[in-house]
């Protein structure tokens, strides 16, 4: 009698498989990747990881706004189960592969490397990127304007060009 009680709850596990695994494969590991990844110097994992949040995030909009569609589809949970396991796995790097094959070319201006929804910085080394001064003076007239951004030259070179004094004032400033 105690073997057809294992073998029922075997059944229900079996039967049930796609709903105990998938937060398992789609949260829960991620979840501990992720972590794991901000603690480690490397960018390498940083980049799978948020790839990875960034396509869960995706299927998780496309699920929302099909949820109608997708209860005709009795393979759906695992189909997305199977497609998850290939994202979150390091030996497929299915993640990498989605993004730099569609994601990327849908969503970002390869000539400007912009981004079309929103405005998203580039983690970049600040010393060897030439271009990251003219991105924040793009950033700064798109969001205050070219008139403040001459105003804003104007007010650099003026002060660059003023002799100091030894006290470190500028000569024909005073203050009170």
């Amino acid at each position: 009698m105690g073997g057809s009680g294992g073998v029922t709850f075997l059944k229900v596990v079996l039967q049930n498989f796609d709903i105990l695994a998938g937060p398992v494969v789609s949260l829960v590991y991620p979840l501990y990747a992720s972590i794991k990844a901000i603690e480690t110097k490397s960018p390498i994992d940083d980049q799978q990881w948020l790839t990875y949040w960034i396509l869960y995030s995706m299927i998780t909009l496309f699920e929302l706004t099909f949820a109608k569609v997708i209860e005709w589809i009795p393979i759906w949970s695992y189909a997305k189960l199977i497609m998850t396991c290939w994202l979150v796995i390091p030996y497929f790097n299915g993640a990498a592969y989605v993004y730099e094959h569609f994601v990327r070319p849908t969503f970002v201006n390869a000539q400007n490397r912009t981004v079309n929804i929103w405005y998203v910085p580039r983690k970049k080394d600040v010393f060897n990127k030439k271009d990251d001064i003219i991105t924040a003076a793009e950033k700064y007239i798109q969001e205050n304007g070219t008139d403040a951004f001459r105003d804003l030259i104007d007010k650099a070179d003026h002060r660059s060009t003023k002799p100091k004094t030894d006290y470190g004032i500028f000569e024909n400033e005073h203050y009170y």
